[in-house]
């Protein structure tokens, strides 16, 4: 693996050393306004995850999306963020072999992704896309891509016991960082200490070593958010006001946008509906 990337961004020599350090803040991110902003706040890691078929595209799962979407909204964060760490997820059914889960990879690296994630303990595919050069981020616990509910994991002996030895398997096939979803404090705090690679926690309690949210829930984009997020923003809020007002005015016979096209004329900018 590589320990610098163009822009000075993290590489995944660098997040592997972030184990037990300054914790990682990962934000998903799936378009270019959003990634320029989240790129402003220092976040280290952007994850362009699967979750935009929920809350991108409205779809009921995250298995509605397809890998060509995936390489969409890479290349759409690249652009944002350049100096920042892009995380492509594989979507669901793009990773069924190790040799699968390579040529998905190298999709998603030619969009911009640095890295790519995938979910369970697949430790042969990891070890694929590594040997490939590309760098992996593993998933455990909720596995959104194959769960028919999503509950929290790993309550019981058993189920712990697995998905600890999922994350072990991810740690030692040569993940920079594994993330965490959906388990007892308890057992996030036990992969924690077991595996090597930094850890990356999301309603996993607070003693991984880092945290990563949905940015759609971080900045209250949509009317409802999970009740382990506390939102930051409410963004779905400023938007209908924004929306309202300006309907307002145009039925109010005010022209709204005279003030912008004047001042493109001018040389200020201007963007074409």
């Amino acid at each position: 693996m590589t320990t610098t990337l163009t822009g000075g961004r993290l590489s995944a020599d660098d997040i592997r050393a972030r184990k037990g350090g300054m914790r990682l803040a990962m934000l998903t991110a799936y378009d270019y306004p959003t990634a320029m902003a989240l790129e402003a706040a220092g976040v280290d890691i952007l994850l362009v995850g699967d979750s935009l078929g929920e809350v991108e595209l409205g779809f009921p799962t995250t298995r509605d999306v397809t890998l060509a979407m995936m390489a969409h909204h890479v290349r759409a964060v690249r652009n944002g963020a350049p100096a920042t760490h892009v995380c492509g997820d594989l979507s669901a059914n793009t990773y069924r072999t190790p040799a699968e889960a390579v040529e998905s990879a190298r999709v998603l690296v030619a969009a911009g992704a640095d890295s790519v994630k995938l979910e369970g303990g697949l430790a042969p595919q990891v070890a694929a896309i590594i040997a490939d050069g590309i760098p992996v981020i593993g998933h455990v616990g909720l596995l959104p891509q194959t769960a028919e509910v999503y509950r929290r994991e790993g309550k019981t002996p058993e189920e712990a016991d697995r998905i600890a030895a999922e994350a072990r398997a991810l740690d030692e096939a040569g993940c920079c960082a594994i993330v965490i979803e959906a388990v007892p404090v308890e057992l996030a705090e036990r992969i924690t200490r077991e595996v090597g690679a930094p850890t990356i926690g999301i309603a996993a309690g607070t003693e991984t070593d880092g945290q990563v949210l949905v940015s759609t829930d971080l900045i209250g984009q949509l009317p409802t958010v999970p009740r382990f997020v506390k939102p930051r923003a409410n963004v779905y809020a400023a938007v209908v006001g924004a929306a309202a007002a300006y309907v307002e005015e145009v039925r109010g016979a005010a022209v709204p946008v005279l003030a912008a096209v004047g001042g493109a004329a001018a040389g200020g900018i201007y963007r074409a509906g």
